[in-house]
């Protein structure tokens, strides 16, 4: 039995040797992480050099609203696209509640507008366009009209280590790198700093993929600083996150090991004790 309670006691010891081997190791690989502040050595820098605002571009497949508005409601109610949304009078029985119709930006960058017919938009920003169609109304419309252009599906993913991964629409259509993390509740202390991965499809189709460095106090001269609608960012982990899913893995394996033995010499104990 004496025997037995030294070999328990030996395989108690040893497991606490490898439990707190594995903390210890685990605690260093962390504290080894460096480089995690953003904008790095910018403090008082006077950065953007263009006085010009971000304004976003048209693309294939963006879905807009578009709204003529004139004193005069019945001299533009032909260029404004509605459905009805199916709610009853209480009076007839007849639906008159309406809503705006959504315009789908064609492969061509076109979009068929009511009396006017095609009009190119793709690679246009929301005043550009507005500005057209003001222009090509002249002939129809005695007042110049108020047109109001938006876009309803401008969003951008975030994926990786960061703390909300998703998709998320952009109501005012204007985001930049880092407000799009904001949104994603900021990378976790595993992501590359260094090395996020912005994919981007262009008007033409091209898709394109490259690097942003958000320690570098340049990046908000970067043209990519602000992102487009459907934008993907993705944070890749760093060498930490990777040697810490390594020894997550070996830690439950050796636990499991751990467990086995105690179970096992607390059983040898069990049956010294039994047998005398």
């Amino acid at each position: 039995m004496k025997q037995s309670t030294m070999d328990f006691l030996t395989v108690g010891r040893l497991s606490m040797k490898v439990i707190l081997w594995i903390a210890l190791l685990s605690f260093f690989s962390c504290s080894s992480q460096k480089k995690i502040a953003y904008l790095q050595d910018s403090y008082g820098d006077t950065l953007r050099s263009s006085s010009e605002l971000y304004d976003a571009r048209i693309k294939p497949k963006d879905l807009l609203t578009i709204t003529v508005n004139t004193f005069d409601k019945e001299a533009s109610l032909p260029f404004n696209l509605v459905y009805p949304t199916g709610s009853a009078n209480v009076v007839n029985g007849t639906s008159n509640e309406t809503a705006i119709q959504k315009y789908l930006v064609d492969n061509e960058g076109y979009i068929d507008f009511p009396v006017l017919g095609k009009i190119k938009v793709a690679d246009l920003t929301k005043n550009e366009v507005e500005s057209s169609i003001k222009e090509k109304l002249k002939p129809y419309l005695k007042e110049v009209p108020v047109v109001i252009v938006r876009m309803v599906n401008y969003k951008i993913s975030v994926l990786g280590e960061v703390n909300k991964p998703n998709t998320y629409t952009i109501t005012n259509e204007k985001v930049n790198v880092l407000e799009a993390l904001a949104l994603a509740g900021d990378l976790t202390i595993y992501g590359k700093r260094d090395n996020v991965k912005l994919m981007r499809e262009t008007s033409d189709g091209k898709r394109v993929v490259v690097t942003l460095d958000l320690t570098d106090k340049n990046l908000i001269n970067s043209p990519y600083f602000y992102l487009q609608q459907n934008d993907v960012l993705y944070v890749e982990p760093n060498k930490t996150r990777t040697r810490n899913s390594r020894y997550s893995a070996l830690t439950g394996q050796v636990l499991s090991g751990v467990s086995v033995l105690v179970s096992v010499a607390s059983l040898v104990v069990t049956l010294s004790k039994n047998s005398k």
